[in-house]
């Protein structure tokens, strides 16, 4: 067991407090000060070495520094790094039809963060609804879930249920409805003439790494296509081998006409997005309509061309599933001694603490003082989204940490009321 020392070190205290006094406090950040990273592991300011757990929220699929990805970038960066859009460049054409390939999909919007290929989503969404399906002028409407996370732009937080993401930035944008993830029944309800789309995350990420019920999408899909509704699916964090197969949609053998990807298509190295899908609905935008000065850039579209070529031999997509289930099967072994569930696909697991235990964040803190970095998200769940280049061997040292740490929170919990929750003494 490594001793908690993080805090106290001088070099870690030195920037943890530049940080605090001149970075805005929009994150709550483990007190992890990171200076080197290699593979699925980081080494912090006084050089010690953490096993990276959580792979920038799916960002870093590749692992850091992916020796491919960074050739890649290297050698662009020695020829040109950005025309913008006014320009043609050599790499652009060559990206947008191998990411397509790889896809199965017809057309690509090249963007910069995942937020900005959602809200092109939406625009191309209700721009298809206005001039295809024929909605009238100013009704277009988009169906979302609850519990959905999609990015945090004024538009985006406009549909979300989370009271953090949405407090005092009213008002908001209009348009959308929201129903339970999972009930088809309740998405059934809420398509009306004007409905454009309906948007969903194929596995929620945010709301806990939640998976819908067996046979939802191919419900969704139907109703979609019954109503000539369009079906967006948010594979930003779920997608490129983080679940075992390239889109985290292909588990339920459907198809989305709309794809927004993201994270990992950066490679861990710069901003890199897209909305891919078919060339009837992205072919409604024309020149002038939409756009962006970094978007599809020489040095974005060199380093996604990489990462497409790590995922085009299946290799990746196979190390997420067979040592996901080794994942899924070890932090199972933990279920009634600390967990009380756990949720995911592929190399992507929520792991839902006991009741008793409550707080999430005193166990991410101490998972990091042994070496394991893990992230809490509402409040009571951890996630694991490791970089697929891990080892079998280095996912055991991670669960043997937390098997470690929750026999710890065990012995010092508080007693549980009848509600499940910690009793008041």
């Amino acid at each position: 067991m490594r001793t908690p020392t993080a805090v106290t070190d001088t070099a870690t205290q030195h920037f943890l407090g530049l940080d605090d006094a001149w970075c805005a406090h929009n994150y709550h950040p483990l007190p992890v000060v990171i200076a080197q990273a290699d593979g699925a592991w980081v080494t912090d300011v006084e050089g010690r070495r953490y096993l990276d757990m959580l792979a920038g929220y799916s960002a870093l699929n590749f692992g850091h520094r992916h020796p491919d990805l960074i050739a890649a970038a290297v050698r662009q960066l020695g020829l040109v790094t950005l025309t913008s859009r006014a320009f043609h460049h050599d790499q652009l054409g060559p990206f947008c039809q191998e990411l397509a390939e790889l896809t199965g999909t017809e057309m690509v919007l090249p963007m910069n963060s995942g937020a900005e290929a959602v809200e092109s989503a939406l625009k191309v969404a209700r721009k298809w609804a206005y001039q295809v399906k024929g909605v009238p002028a100013g009704r277009a409407r988009i169906i979302t879930a609850a519990g959905n996370f999609h990015g945090r732009t004024l538009t985006i937080v406009s549909f979300s249920d989370d009271p953090q993401a949405t407090a005092d930035y009213a008002p908001y944008t209009p348009g959308f409805d929201q129903v339970p993830f999972g009930d088809a029944a309740a998405l059934a309800a809420a398509i009306t003439p004007d409905t454009a789309a309906v948007l969903l995350e194929p596995i929620q990420g945010e709301a806990g790494i939640l998976v819908p019920p067996a046979g939802y999408f191919a419900e969704v899909r139907r109703l979609c296509d019954e109503h000539g509704v369009l079906l967006i699916t948010d594979e930003i964090q779920s997608g490129l081998g983080r679940t075992g197969t390239t889109l985290a949609l292909d588990h339920e053998g459907v198809r989305a006409d709309l794809y927004t990807l993201g994270k990992a298509l950066g490679g861990g190295i710069l901003p890199v997005s897209a909305v891919v899908g078919r060339r009837d609905v992205l072919g409604v935008l024309r020149p002038g309509e939409h756009g962006s000065t970094f978007g599809g850039n020489p040095l974005a579209c060199a380093v996604g061309r990489a990462v497409v070529t790590l995922l085009r031999t299946g290799e990746m997509q196979e190390r997420s599933r067979v040592l996901g289930a080794h994942l899924h099967a070890r932090l199972g072994e933990l279920v009634g001694s600390g967990l009380s569930e756990v949720r995911g696909r592929g190399l992507w697991a929520g792991a839902q603490l006991a009741p008793e235990l409550g707080d999430g964040r005193p166990i991410s803190e101490a998972l990091a003082d042994r070496g394991v970095l893990v992230k809490d998200t509402h409040e009571t769940t951890l996630r694991f989204a490791p970089p697929l280049v891990i080892t079998e061997a280095e996912i055991d040292q991670a669960v043997a940490s937390l098997a470690e740490v929750l026999r710890t929170a065990n012995t010092t919990a508080p007693p549980v009321a009848a509600n499940g929750r910690p009793a008041a003494h």
